[in-house]
């Protein structure tokens, strides 16, 4: 959209796109939509939206994965921000790491800028494609890899989530899954590799990602650092509107269930597509992989906070949502100077304000019957129009009196911006969120009904455009305006960011105002060091490099939910089968794909440590040794289940069971056996009176048989899950702890890339201009206290 003055001279805004355009959104393969299990609860209608059906089987079974769905929460007004640029003290290094379309990432290049107002290095990692429009922005861009071009052309075709046939037939969703697995790498270079154009080293300190790149919460966990989500579309459970992608079918449950149990759904089918490029991913990184019970909620059962993007003047926040979860507003960047050329300036001179027509980054089989159909409605009306060319080159080449056809310029062809600008909006949805947001629109009265990409004519889009021009559309476009115009989007999201973030724990012990990256013991006593303060210690002999390790200030910890005992063994055993065949097949595979990998190496002239049969020899023998660590796994996890399933039933009955903290390494493992054990059995016999008493308190003579129920449940199940507890935790915190010994490759790169950041850091102006003296004081003032 052209601006004049941040006014827009559009009469209306025609687009696909949403608030700020969808992303790619989940691959699937032929594997979901051939499993007729599921089909009775999943399907995509002739509009290629989802039906979800909750009265079916699988929807039945589905809902004792999920968690349970909150009881009503008082509304708390969003938290006052207080957060100001000089009153945040510690610079951080910020990943951004974005999957989509130029809409995707045109909020982030916002934020991202405002981010560094508070001093931190912020790196944008996305596409390729987007590499000059980040670098414009003064941010540092790494590629992910990936065609967002390819991406959203396969959204058109397929935009239920379930591929069509033919999709299936000419291969795509295998070229897609092979394209996420690049993402998924490029998402991880991008937290520790050097800048690519200046070589200047990189380590993130916290990530901020759109969900759908997927990889954002396995870095994470792998470098112990803090994620927060940011996203355009909702995708946290609510009771108040169903998934955007989901049509909801059921007379089982009310429409606040139904909506809440839509977004699990949603999640566990993207599980299904992606889950087991993720554990690839995470195995090669050292990360365990993680079952389907947890995969599809693992954000949610992490409380990885939060922030959606959108006006609360157009889709309040749900009063279900927790703290961790805000509702900033639209984030626009800065209107960039533009002067238009003198035929875009003459056209807008010579007449009305003109529609704005604009598809952006949507990809269309047939630009030419497309482009037909919006010349019919245009001519129908009798309006004059400007159409963005986008991604699908729409306009053709014929000169029109009354059409200005537009090539690329710094426009902004958003339902947002049309709305901050009071313009009404005629939405055409192609795939993922689109629906929603038209309905949204229309709800808000600022705009038709939204009208499916695949039922367009020209007949109901001129009925669409001269509902927009109507008065009274355009007074509740402008009343939201104004709502909006008092918001501070971006402002808001990164207060968000602060808001969340863990800063009691960041700063190193000796130079405050850095980040710690290390963490050092000497004599039982441990203090939190900055790459910086290190190296000094380093260079001047007070510490050894070798007694440093990685400082993980929000360490991440997936905990398995066991169910009951028989779902938990027949989860182990599936698991290990599936873990033993993929491990034989990388006994061949992995041999072959390193000779490969390094005979292509050797073509290209580049070094190479090994010969390809050295180097496949080397990744057998690699491969065959993991063999026993599979098995050795199984023996550990089915003492655990036990202890896990007996602790479940007692929960399933209305009892409390004390969390005694995750399960990480040997000591841990002690630690919740032996803390397990002790309160499960004190608990079971006290709650041989406590619950009787409770009960009738509460409940008279049908609470006692409660009570009684309870009580006797607990006495008998409780110190089962104790016992086996005593033995299951300590050996799982023993696998863990030997888990981590022979899994060190990812932990030594992040050290390696950690020290030369470190290294670096000694030559800029900071590293400078820091009192060596001081540090070396405080040093030994730390060491020798008490």
């Amino acid at each position: 959209m052209y601006h004049n003055q941040g006014r827009s001279n559009s009469a209306l805004v025609l687009e696909a796109n949403s608030a700020e355009p969808s992303t790619s959104l989940p691959l699937y393969d032929d594997v979901v939509s051939a499993n007729t299990f599921v089909h009775g609860a999943i399907d995509v209608t002739a509009n290629d939206r989802i039906n979800v059906n909750l009265d079916s089987r699988f929807s039945r079974l589905f809902t004792r994965l999920v968690p349970p769905v909150p009881d009503d929460l008082p509304y708390i007004d969003p938290p006052a921000y207080s957060t100001t640029r000089s009153s945040w003290h510690i610079p951080l290094n910020i990943v951004i790491q974005v999957v989509g379309s130029r809409g995707d990432v045109q909020p982030f290049i916002a934020l991202g800028n405002e981010l560094q107002k508070y001093g931190h290095r912020v790196r944008l990692a996305t596409h390729d494609v987007f590499v000059d429009f980040v670098k414009s922005s003064n941010l540092e861009f790494f590629p992910i890899g990936g065609n967002p071009t390819d991406l959203m052309a396969y959204m058109v075709k397929n935009p239920g989530l379930i591929p069509s046939m033919k999709t299936l037939r000419k291969g795509d969703i295998q070229r897609k899954r092979a394209m996420m697995e690049d993402v998924l790498d490029g998402c991880w270079s991008s937290c520790i590799s050097p800048d690519p154009s200046t070589g200047v080293p990189f380590v993130a300190g916290a990530i901020i990602a759109n969900p759908v790149s997927f990889a954002h919460v396995h870095c994470a966990q792998a470098l112990g650092i803090p994620l927060h989500l940011m996203f355009t579309m909702p995708w946290s459970d609510t009771r108040e509107f169903p998934h955007p992608l989901a049509n909801i079918i059921s007379s089982n449950f009310n429409s606040g269930m139904a909506n809440y149990l839509s977004y699990g759904i949603v999640e566990w089918m993207t599980w299904q597509g992606l889950g087991d490029i993720v554990n690839r991913w995470r195995r090669k990184h050292d990360l365990e992989p993680i079952p389907t019970s947890e995969g599809p909620s693992l954000v949610a059962t992490l409380k990885i906070p939060f922030t959606y993007c959108w006006s609360p003047s157009l889709v309040p926040k749900p009063n279900d949502w927790p703290p961790h979860i805000d509702v900033c507003g639209f984030i626009f960047r800065e209107v960039p100077y533009y002067k238009p050329p003198r035929e875009l300036s003459d056209f807008l001179s010579q007449g009305p304000p003109p529609i704005y027509i604009g598809f952006g980054s949507i990809v269309v089989d047939d630009a030419d019957r497309f482009t037909a159909t919006l010349l019919e409605a245009i001519e129908a009306v009798g309006v004059r129009a400007i159409i963005s060319k986008g991604w699908s080159q729409l306009g053709g080449t014929e000169r029109l009196e009354n059409i200005f056809i537009l090539d690329d310029c710094p426009h902004a062809g958003t339902t947002a911006c049309g709305l901050l600008n009071g313009r009404p909006s005629v939405v055409v949805p192609f795939f993922g969120d689109q629906p929603f947001w038209g309905s949204m629109i229309a709800r808000s009265g600022a705009g038709p009904e939204p009208i499916p990409y695949k039922s367009l004519n020209g007949k109901d889009l001129g009925e669409a455009i001269k509902f927009c021009l109507e008065p009274k559309v355009a007074a509740a476009a402008q009343a939201i305006a104004n709502k909006m115009r008092t918001e501070t989007g971006v402002d808001a999201a990164v207060q968000s960011f602060h808001r969340n973030f863990p800063l009691e724990r960041l700063s190193c012990d000796i130079l405050g105002d850095l980040p710690a990256t290390w963490s050092y013991t000497r004599s039982k006593k441990t203090m939190r060091l900055s790459g910086l303060a290190a190296e000094i210690l380093i260079n001047h002999c007070k510490l050894d490099r070798k007694k440093l390790s990685l400082y993980q200030y929000n360490p991440v910890t997936i905990k398995h939910r066991r169910l009951d005992i028989l779902t938990g063994f027949t989860a182990v055993w599936v698991t290990t089968a599936a873990d033993l065949i993929g491990a034989l097949s990388r006994v061949v595979s992995e041999p072959a794909r390193e000779y490969q990998r390094t005979t292509t190496k050797s073509k290209k002239g580049e070094p190479s440590v090994q010969s390809p049969i050295t180097a496949a020899a080397a990744a057998s023998a690699e491969s065959f040794l993991k063999l026993p660590m599979h098995v050795l796994r199984a023996g550990v996890e089915i003492p655990v289940v036990v202890a896990d399933g007996f602790y479940a039933i007692t929960t399933l009955c209305g009892d409390r069971v004390q969390d005694h903290g995750p399960v990480t390494d040997w000591k841990s493992g002690i630690r919740v056996g032996g803390l397990g054990f002790a309160t499960s059995v004190f608990e079971s016999v006290v709650g041989l009176a406590f619950h009787p008493y409770r009960g009738v308190r509460d409940g008279g003579v049908i609470g006692l048989a409660k009570g009684v129920g309870r009580a006797t449940i607990g006495a008998a199940v409780k110190p089962c899950g104790a016992i086996t507890g005593l033995v299951a935790y300590p050996l799982q915190g023993a696998y863990k702890s030997l888990h981590t010994m022979t899994h060190l490759k990812t932990m030594k790169s992040i050290a390696a890339a950690t020290h030369v950041e470190g290294e670096y850091f000694l030559t800029t102006e900071r590293g400078r201009a820091v009192d060596t003296e001081r540090v070396l004081r405080e040093f030994d003032a730390l060491m020798n206290e008490g």
